[in-house]
């Protein structure tokens, strides 16, 4: 690896030990073996670096929760399909929970941290139309519009939701079979199918 692949994965080592807000530019240095002028010259500043780490740490989360649609025959839309990508999802906070307590770090203290807000932002985006699609088997490429603003946003909420009762306290939090009896009975008395 050359130096700006080593700073990169220091970086993320970094942000998984220490988070942002306290992890220094003499931290990735120390980790990756490399110089601090070698995170001006290949980043531009240490926030930047770090805002690259994050999303490298964040993007391959997303491939954890696609285990889902290989748990059964669900049919896509329905409340066994609900079930079971809450199921899978649940199952990955073990081996994601640095990354989920980074994001939280993240999202309380994103006016402090530059250019991250905006990544986050864009993130969401991505978030709301890659949940849309496990959840509705309709390929992300061709999930309609309204889709993704409507059923992505609601799961991407639920999501959040779900990683801060996780990360809080496990023994108490949401089971997917809890969050697929609420949803049955909403629909239930909305006059939806039970």
């Amino acid at each position: 690896m050359g130096h700006r692949e080593d700073l990169l994965e220091g970086a993320k080592r970094c942000l998984l030990e220490k988070g942002f807000m306290r992890t220094t530019a003499r931290d990735i240095v120390k980790e990756s073996g490399t110089n601090l002028g070698s995170i001006g010259y290949h980043y531009g500043s240490k926030d930047a670096l770090l805002v690259e780490a994050f999303i490298a740490l964040v993007e391959p989360m997303g491939d954890g929760f696609e285990g889902a649609e290989e748990e059964g025959s669900a049919e896509p839309g329905s409340l066994e399909r609900f079930q079971k990508v809450w199921d899978a999802i649940i199952r990955s906070v073990p081996e994601t929970r640095p990354i989920w307590m980074l994001t939280l770090e993240v999202v309380t203290q994103g006016e402090r941290l530059a250019g991250i807000r905006e990544l986050l932002i864009e993130a969401q985006k991505e978030g709301r139309s890659g949940l849309a699609a496990l959840f509705t088997g309709i390929e992300e490429g061709e999930l309609p519009e309204d889709v993704v603003e409507g059923e992505g946003r609601l799961y991407t909420t639920l999501l959040n939701g779900l990683m801060v009762q996780w990360l809080f306290d496990p023994d108490s939090a949401t089971t997917a079979e809890q969050l697929t009896e609420g949803l049955r009975r909403v629909m239930a008395r909305a006059g939806g199918t039970g």
